[in-house]
């Protein structure tokens, strides 16, 4: 029985990491990218996105809960799963063991940018332009965010590949492989996205 438990908590914690997470930081990125067009159609996309009816709704249920179980479980599988790297030199093997670290960093840049954009709103603050820009203006403070969204997109993109065969999507070895080098292709697209988007605030 706890098996079989274990069993579907996997299967939801992988389509939660796709659907509605991975739907969300997709979105989240190309909203953000709109900082390379200037500040005024940076401003513009996020108040829209803020503008968005039940929006408090759409952030807890299909964000903020998502994100929160996928967290824990994600945690849980860190630190209970065997890594037989030493052993396995293989690529999947690697990948396997990138997922999990990849997912710790995730996790705590998250919460730091959370603190830093949503926490800061509650209290009075307004997230726009000048806010990422003075965030982003310390050295440090850009390379803590270059590579969290670069491991969360890895996170992601790896993930997809992980989804596409537990959901038995990808069954084949060949299809395995095309679905390699699709995830390949989203990491690279989405992180030439996200660190593009950095740089255009500094």
């Amino acid at each position: 029985m706890a098996k079989n438990q274990e069993f579907y908590w996997r299967r939801l914690h992988s389509l939660l990491g796709v659907i509605p997470i991975g739907l969300f930081v997709i979105m989240h990125l190309v909203i953000n990218n709109f900082a390379t067009r200037g500040e005024e159609a940076y401003n513009g996309a996020t108040h829209f996105m803020e503008s968005l009816p039940f929006l408090i709704f759409l952030e807890v249920f299909v964000i903020y809960l998502p994100i929160l179980f996928h967290a824990v479980y994600g945690i849980y599988i860190a630190f209970t799963a065997k890594n037989n790297t030493s052993r396995f030199g293989y690529f999947r093997n690697w990948m396997f063991k990138l997922q999990r670290w990849t997912g710790v960093i995730t996790l705590i840049f998250i919460a730091w940018h959370v603190w830093e954009t949503r926490i800061a709103k509650a209290f009075g603050a307004e997230v726009n332009f000048d806010m990422m820009e003075n965030i982003l203006s310390s050295p440090f403070m850009f390379a803590f965010y270059v590579i969290g969204i670069i491991a969360a997109i890895f996170h992601f993109a790896n993930g997809l590949w992980s989804f596409m065969v537990s959901w038995g999507i990808t069954v084949t070895p060949r299809s395995q492989v095309i679905a390699t080098y699709f995830t390949i292709a989203v990491f690279v697209i989405l992180s030439y996205i996200g660190v593009s988007t950095l740089f255009a605030f500094v």
